[in-house]
């Protein structure tokens, strides 16, 4: 049975992503990974056309 998701928990799980990414980035260092720097892109304008400050969530 497949359930949907509310709003609330789309939001938290992408908030969730976010931080996470912000994470693995700041431990990767002065690395440079254009993968990962492309994934908080997408989530961050994903969190934005929900109305969501990702400023909020930086590290």
């Amino acid at each position: 049975m497949v359930q949907d998701m509310t709003d609330k928990e789309l939001i938290t799980t992408m908030i969730d992503k976010y931080t996470d990414l912000q994470r693995i980035k700041k431990a990767n260092g002065d690395h440079e990974n254009s993968e990962l720097d492309y994934q908080l892109k997408v989530i961050k304008n994903k969190l934005s056309a929900l109305g969501i400050p990702t400023e909020e969530y930086e590290m």
